[in-house]
């Protein structure tokens, strides 16, 4: 599909997003199951919630803008997330798969704080404010979730395993 101008870029990048979020809904409660140290089990419980309430606030977003998400599969998601299930199989539960666990997920999270801030980036320059500032909700979290994971590693699991 040809991207024509910044409102086509910026449907593309929102889809795209809507992608990596449905995707993850699915992918979140695998990596609870797997990890053992129950506060990062907590982590991935609790972001799960959020991820949820981010896939409603893209559908806000594409409702305020008068858009139609675009039925897409976000690739670079699915190897990231493939990736994190590679190391569930590759490694025993313990604190050095909760190790792995946390290098995928943050992965994860430096992904999608990149595509937040782009789309951020672009509402503003859209004139979106609106949608910018609830896309604005959606990267503060991530950053926050990408914050916590990096605590956990350095304060407890990365020294166990």
């Amino acid at each position: 599909m040809q991207i024509k101008n910044s409102e086509e870029l910026f449907v593309r990048l929102l889809s795209l997003a809507n992608s990596a979020e449905q995707q993850m809904t699915k992918a979140l409660p695998k990596l609870a199951r797997a990890a053992e140290n129950p506060e990062l089990v907590e982590m991935f419980e609790h972001h799960l919630e959020e991820t949820e309430g981010q896939l409603e606030r893209i559908d806000q977003v594409a409702s305020t803008l008068d858009i139609t998400l675009k039925r897409i599969k976000d690739q670079s998601m699915a190897t990231l997330i493939g990736d994190g299930e590679e190391f569930i199989e590759a490694t025993e539960k313990g604190a050095l798969r909760d190790a792995a666990l946390i290098g995928a997920a943050q992965r994860v999270e430096h992904y999608e704080i990149a595509g937040y801030g782009t789309l951020c980036a672009l509402a503003e320059e859209l004139g979106y404010t609106e949608a910018k500032n609830i896309l604005a909700e959606t990267l503060a979290e991530e950053k926050s979730t990408d914050e916590k994971l990096s605590t956990a590693a350095e304060t407890k699991i990365n020294k166990q395993a």
